[in-house]
């Protein structure tokens, strides 16, 4: 979406995005669809509360509801920090603790566009024998888990993993409006040598085969989300953590968290 596109244009992208007709809409937010079309069309400017109203029907993303406020000449309700401003310092002190609590188990944190933040211990095991290139900031996981140079020559069921996220992704980009998160589907599109396989809908989570150190890992994730409502940094925070789907899984990365407890420092 381009910065400068009148408001009535970008909402009815977002309707369009949706499924919705104006109709549809209408009946969602109380809004006649007389008042809808005058804002699409430009013939009125929606408030700032009305413009709240059709977002929140529409599931816009908190960033996309700063543009539109801005396009229709409104100052941005929602804040955008970078990582390390000091206000948000309790918030990622928290972040890291939720990672630290997981250990031995891998756990890291990512922003809107898999880019990693953090991660605790662990989630070496998703970093080991990847290419350099890859591991230069920001390292984007989705790019780690899929690229023929990161750690996809060790995912055992690769083409599930694959069927898994590749769709996820898709919904992602469509979701947001995110032309990177679109490229990046583009990208990791490009690396299957065949189709992925599809997921089994009546599967509750798809397990990761994972090799590592001679050991064959199978690990279930889960993600875990703030959802700040004012707070567009926090809330494009997700936190995913992983847990083995097996004894033998659990006790290799118990052992694994042990030898580096053992392990000396470095000197330097």
């Amino acid at each position: 979406m381009d910065h400068d596109r009148p408001v009535g244009a970008l909402l009815r992208e977002w309707r369009v995005r949706r499924g919705l007709s104006q109709l549809a809409l209408s009946v969602r937010s109380g809004i006649s669809t007389r008042h809808i079309s005058f804002v699409e069309t430009g013939r009125t400017l929606p408030s700032p509360d009305m413009l709240d109203r059709f977002a929140g029907h529409l599931d816009i993303p908190l960033r996309e509801r700063n543009r539109l406020l801005v396009a229709a000449g409104h100052a941005p309700r929602y804040r955008q920090r970078p990582i390390d401003d000091p206000e948000l310092a309790e918030a990622m002190q928290a972040v890291r603790r939720v990672l630290t609590a997981h250990e031995p188990y891998p756990a890291l944190a990512v922003d809107r566009r898999w880019n990693l933040l953090y991660g605790n211990a662990s989630a070496r095991i998703f970093l080991d024998g990847v290419a350099p290139e890859l591991l230069a900031p920001p390292i984007n996981m989705m790019r780690l888990g899929l690229h023929p140079r990161g750690f996809a020559p060790r995912v055992r069921n690769l083409t599930q993993v694959r069927g898994f996220l590749l769709p996820r992704l898709a919904r992602q980009a469509f979701h947001t409006g995110d032309p990177e998160l679109a490229a990046l589907h583009e990208e990791l599109s490009g690396y299957a040598e065949k189709s992925p396989d599809p997921v089994d809908p009546a599967d509750v989570a798809l397990p990761i085969h994972l090799a590592h150190g001679g050991a064959r890992l199978c690990l279930y994730s889960t993600i875990m989300t703030f959802g700040a409502a004012f707070d567009i940094t926090l809330d494009e925070i997700a936190i995913e953590t992983y847990l083995p789907a097996d004894a033998a899984t659990a006790e290799y990365l118990r052992t694994l968290a042990d030898q580096r407890a053992r392990a000396p420092l470095a000197a330097g």
